[in-house]
């Protein structure tokens, strides 16, 4: 959303104790990238995880010169019960929008 796009600047990071580990799993628009790889690159964090971006696929290019930086191609999400979930949620759309209804996930 608008209120949590780019959320974790270099002020937030500054308030993390040094050294910490940054891990975002949850959407790469919650974080300034360039704020995110000078938290890094001063030590202010030890070491980020993070498993999506920005820019998907792909991420940011300048990632790729810290190897202090663990990334994973957005899966964070991949459990059973929450794949389960996202697929009955497809059927229920489909279910409604052949029924004439909208479809409860329409953008």
């Amino acid at each position: 959303t608008p209120e949590t796009s780019g959320l974790m600047t270099a002020e937030r990071f500054a308030l993390m104790p040094e050294g910490a580990v940054f891990v975002n799993t949850a959407r790469g628009a919650l974080v300034d990238e360039a704020a995110l790889l000078a938290a890094l690159q001063s030590g202010q964090l030890s070491a980020a995880g993070l498993d999506c971006f920005q820019v998907e696929p792909g991420g940011n290019p300048d990632f790729s010169r810290f190897d202090n930086i663990f990334m994973l191609p957005h899966i964070g999400s991949a459990t059973r019960q929450t794949r389960d979930a996202m697929g009955f949620r497809a059927l229920d759309n489909l279910d409604a929008f052949f029924a004439g209804n909208t479809p409860g996930d329409r953008l």
